[in-house]
């Protein structure tokens, strides 16, 4: 197969995915802004994480939060707890890697709060632990998941919502992760400056 032709079919792969998914996820999606607008009105935080590429998206969602999305307003308090690599390693070596989250989560989330938790395949120990962190906390969860939701959407409440992309690739996951993210940004956006979402 030729190289233009690979990335063609890697381009329409990725449409048909998002093309499937999105019926199931906009009510979602829709519901997971309205959650994140009423907990910035009510001026608490929202808390992300993930690993590898769900890192990235975490630190991309609160960096779209904290400058700016495409709208000009004031930052919105959001923290990407993906970010500080001292205290990430500090807490693998004196406990596990598993807790990495978890113990920021407990030192950092507040009740009302909301964690952006961000898993391909929803077995991600961290993440996992991060989920039952926040809810010690009394925070609420917004999952974005894929393949069945695994562990992490077991542990879900009935007032936490998950995102799920039901697709095996986790390049294809991830790709619609990211535009999951920026409907968020925009329908906050829009609800926050007074505009109906």
């Amino acid at each position: 197969m030729e190289t233009a032709e690979r990335v063609r079919n890697i381009f329409n792969e990725s449409i048909r995915v998002k093309a499937e998914c999105v019926d199931v996820l906009a009510p979602l999606i829709t519901e997971g802004a309205s959650v994140i607008a009423e907990c910035l009105l009510g001026e608490h935080k929202v808390l992300s994480c993930g690993n590898g590429g769900s890192a990235a998206d975490a630190q991309h969602f609160s960096s779209e939060m904290l400058n700016r999305f495409e709208l000009e307003r004031p930052g919105l308090p959001a923290i990407a707890l993906t970010t500080d690599t001292s205290t990430i390693t500090s807490v693998a070596n004196d406990y596990e890697f598993a807790e990495v989250f978890a113990r920021q989560i407990r030192a950092l989330g507040q009740p009302g709060d909301i964690l952006l938790g961000i898993s391909t395949s929803g077995e991600s120990p961290n993440v996992v632990r991060a989920i039952q962190a926040a809810h010690e906390q009394e925070m609420r969860i917004l999952l974005l998941s894929g393949k069945e939701g695994g562990k992490a959407a077991s542990l879900l409440g009935e007032n936490d919502i998950e995102m799920r992309v039901p697709h095996w690739s986790t390049a294809r996951i991830q790709e619609v992760h990211l535009t999951v993210i920026h409907c968020l940004c925009e329908l906050v956006d829009h609800r926050l400056l007074g505009q109906e979402i």
